[in-house]
């Protein structure tokens, strides 16, 4: 796999909205051919590629300690996705604003962390295997029903099966206000894409696990808010013991410094009002049917 990356790789970059700033960093990271970086490389790439499309059993990535590692994987895997993108008949713009999430978690590393990296390589891989599209103001990830879901689904006399076909919706950051007229028109879209480039799959639910849907928001945000709004468009499901990461999302920085975060929007003041008074978040998983699905 000698011609893994290509021999200039900064026009990808810049096509992957790769951050000006990190472009010398990733150049100077490069693999180089016969190293054991360059195996590497080359093993993660073929396991990514494999699984291209593949529902089940997703790839896993060893934590390394280079932040820019993983950003040369994904260059590498840019042309088979997109690829299986033109053997799906996605469109050129929807294939090219879904792979630019790369440089979107190049920016969230540095907003959170203060210096040059990538965020969660596990999460690009699942665009990079073409299991998420970006449509409009959000993502969706084609998935499943778990169990829990297909029961909550089932007792608001619902029909679905678990393991039905799904999709998962996920709030991209630096993407500007999710107003309830841009989600009206990503989930409108959705409802169109996913029959029409997966028609073997045909969704009749979507569904979100974020610290977005924690109802404890409610009580501090107005009603009018985009993520009050938001939270109302799912039932909730259920909802895990942990935070869904609320504090690096809001103030990219760590739960300890709660006594400092900051008060300057609606939700800092509730984030971090809540969080003083000895109070937890979490992340909560609630459901929606898709509008014009199948109802069998």
């Amino acid at each position: 796999m000698k011609d893994l990356l290509p021999p200039d790789p900064v026009p990808e970059l810049l096509r992957l909205t790769v951050p000006h700033e990190d472009v010398a960093g990733v150049l100077a990271a490069r693999p180089r051919p016969g190293t054991e970086a360059w195996r590497l490389l080359e093993s993660n790439v073929r396991t990514l590629v494999s699984a291209m499309g593949d529902l089940d059993d997703p790839p896993r990535f060893p934590d390394l300690p280079d932040p820019y590692f993983y950003v040369h994987v994904f260059m590498a895997a840019a042309p088979h996705v997109r690829e299986y993108h033109r053997s799906r008949g996605i469109p050129d713009d929807v294939s090219s604003r879904t792979l630019a999430d790369l440089g979107r978690n190049m920016a969230v590393y540095r907003k959170r962390l203060g210096t040059g990296g990538l965020n969660a390589p596990f999460w690009l891989m699942l665009h990079f295997r073409g299991m998420i599209y970006e449509l409009g103001r959000l993502q969706f990830e084609r998935a499943t029903l778990d169990e829990r879901l297909a029961e909550s689904i089932k007792a608001a006399g619902l029909p679905c099966e678990p393991g039905e076909p799904a999709l998962s919706v996920h709030i991209p950051d630096f993407l500007g206000p999710m107003t309830p007229e841009a989600c009206d028109a990503a989930f409108a879209e959705a409802a169109a894409f996913f029959p029409r480039h997966f028609p073997e799959e045909r969704p009749r639910y979507a569904f979100c696990g974020s610290w977005l849907l924690d109802e404890q928001l409610a009580r501090y945000l107005p009603e009018e808010s985009n993520i009050v709004r938001f939270q109302r468009r799912f039932r909730p499901a259920y909802r895990s013991d942990n935070d869904g990461g609320i504090v690096p999302f809001v103030f990219g920085a760590d739960a300890r410094l709660a006594p400092d975060l900051p008060r300057r929007t609606n939700l800092e003041r509730a984030v971090g009002d809540h969080l003083r008074a000895g109070n937890t978040w979490h992340a909560t998983t609630g459901w929606t049917p898709l509008a014009g699905a199948p109802a069998e």
